[in-house]
């Protein structure tokens, strides 16, 4: 037995370091903090990406470089929505409670800045004819920090209001300041325009706001005027501007002055006061003399390359060698024969120096220009009223973008002038009789169930017989022509009827008394059908049938 050993002692434990216990609230706590936090980013992730409207929202996806500006849009690529007119607007806004008037204006300004790429449902766009009360230029605190805001009211029905945005660079300021005036009509069609609505707002008096922008970014220039100006999608937003952009304080005096701006017109004209039309029964007023119309550049020339030179072996003729020896005094050299001449030959020419390539300017008594034939033309002179520029060929294609025309004031007559973005008279695609595109052809007893149910997407074509009431230089108002038994016995609605037509450029509109027969070989295209409260029908059609 070994005594030299003690015996051993568990628990003996001097020497030991102790236990410590482990804090489980803390660890717990840590953990809670940790998924709330996950929580939180998780929660945050979704208020941040799915409400770019909000303006916290918006700086912070901007400074993630998670979303892009607003883009300019093709008409035919344009996203898919329906065209409302005044009084479809203030049906469909005023029946709105706050809380549903807030969702929708949420989903309007979002699909917006998301560039209408997440659209549940069509896009509410804006057509009718408005007149301009009121224009001031945007500033950094506004949603649109550059460019021209208008104010403006419905002609056929006073209860609707819209602010028609312009954004634009500042060099476009001056000439869009002289442009866009009190008592300027805008003028919004659906086969045009593409102003969709991104806020509507009710007011205390029960009307209705909205705020419309066009996602064309067109060129506009005036009739009687070379200036022309460009709109621009806006690089960023300043969404704490907030909506609208004309406050209720600042519109309720732009309306007391323009209430008093009438009274004075009415009075310098020695007449009774104004009707204001949507209030009181009224005509339709005349064309507009001058107007503001969208135009388009034109693609740059290319130049004729002649084909290649061939031999009577159809291999490419090379340039004879000269001989050696003393025969080559004698001979002669001969150049291959000319190709043989186009029926229409291109001449193009190298320019001593590079010019600009013209603009086309869709007007009303200019013809769309033909590029079939290009021929040399003299040196530029000074553009005088009624000049059209020819185009010339360059021998290199260029790539270099296309300019427009400087910006030019042009006097602007304020009391018959209608805005639009293009007008009567543009240039549109005409066909041979009988060779239109599918569509369905209706007469005039068909208008008012048009009138009820709208266009809904598809080609509709209106044939008959007409009497011509009233011609200009685009257009023209037709009545439908009534058999004598029809007058007698009162049948149907002839007289209710007004069918305005609207020519293309180079058409000469019938002289008023004329009679007017359309069959389905050659009928027109309805582009919209308005209906009055008095019953009357406005059929807005357009003149598609090349001339003979």
């Amino acid at each position: 037995m070994d005594y030299g050993t003690p015996p051993y002692d568990p628990y003996d434990e001097r020497y030991t370091r102790p236990r410590r216990r482990i804090n489980y609230f803390a660890w717990t706590v840590v953990i809670l903090l940790l998924t709330g936090f996950a929580l939180a980013a998780w929660l945050g992730s979704f208020y941040i990406f799915d409400q770019p409207e909000r303006p916290d929202s918006y700086r912070i996806l901007q400074r993630l470089h998670k979303i892009e500006p607003p883009k300019r849009f093709e008409l035919t690529a344009a996203p898919a929505g329906e065209f409302l007119n005044p009084p479809q607007l203030y049906e469909r806004y005023v029946g709105m409670g706050a809380a549903e008037l807030a969702r929708a204006n949420a989903e309007l300004a979002r699909n917006y800045i998301r560039n209408y790429q997440q659209v549940r449902g069509l896009v509410p766009y804006v057509v009718g004819r408005y007149t301009i009360i009121a224009t001031r230029q945007l500033d950094p605190g506004d949603v649109f920090t550059s460019g021209m805001v208008a104010l403006t009211y419905a002609v056929d029905n006073g209860e609707v209001l819209m602010e028609h945005l312009y954004p634009a660079s500042p060099e476009a300021l001056p000439l869009m300041k002289q442009t866009l005036t009190v008592g300027l009509e805008i003028k919004l069609e659906r086969t045009h325009d593409i102003s969709a609505v991104i806020h509507a707002e009710r007011l205390v008096d029960g009307r209705i706001m909205v705020t419309a922008v066009p996602l064309l970014y067109g060129s506009y220039t005036v009739t009687r005027g070379l200036g022309t100006f460009r709109l621009e999608p806006p690089l960023t937003l300043n969404l704490a501007g907030g909506w609208p952009l004309f406050k209720s304080q600042g519109r309720t005096a732009i309306e007391q002055r323009y209430a008093e701006y009438r009274q004075k017109a009415a009075a310098a004209q020695g007449g009774g006061p104004i009707a204001i039309p949507g209030l009181t029964p009224s005509a339709t007023p005349p064309p507009a003399q001058n107007e503001l119309v969208r135009i388009e550049q034109a693609r740059p020339v290319q130049a004729f390359s002649p084909p290649p030179l061939l031999a009577k072996n159809n291999k490419l003729a090379k340039p004879t060698p000269l001989p050696k020896g003393r025969k080559g005094k004698k001979q002669k050299l001969e150049s291959p024969p000319p190709a043989a001449t186009p029926a229409q030959p291109v001449v193009a020419q190298k320019p001593s120096a590079p010019s600009p390539t013209p603009i086309t300017v869709a007007s009303a008594r200019t013809p769309p220009p033909n590029f079939s034939a290009v021929t040399p033309a003299p040196p530029p002179k000074a553009l005088g009223v009624g000049t059209q520029p020819v185009a010339q060929a360059p021998a290199v294609p260029t790539t270099t973008p296309v300019p427009v025309l400087p910006a030019q004031p042009a006097p602007v007559d304020t009391a018959n002038v209608a805005l639009a973005s293009n007008a009567g008279g543009g240039s549109w695609k005409t066909f041979p009789p009988g060779k239109m595109p599918l569509g369905r052809l209706i007469g005039t007893g068909d208008l008012r169930d048009v009138a009820d149910h709208g266009l809904a997407g598809e080609r509709v074509y209106l044939k008959g017989q007409f009497v011509v009431n009233f011609s200009d230089a685009n257009k023209a108002v037709l009545r439908p022509r009534a058999k004598l038994t029809d007058k007698v016995l009162h049948f149907g609605s002839g007289s209710s009827t007004r069918i305005i037509v609207e020519f293309p450029g180079g058409y000469a509109p019938p002289p008023q008394g004329a009679v007017v027969n359309r069959d389905e070989l050659r009928p027109y295209e309805i582009t919209e059908v308005r209906k009055q409260e008095d019953g009357q029908l406005n059929v807005f059609v357009r003149e598609i049938m090349q001339s003979n």
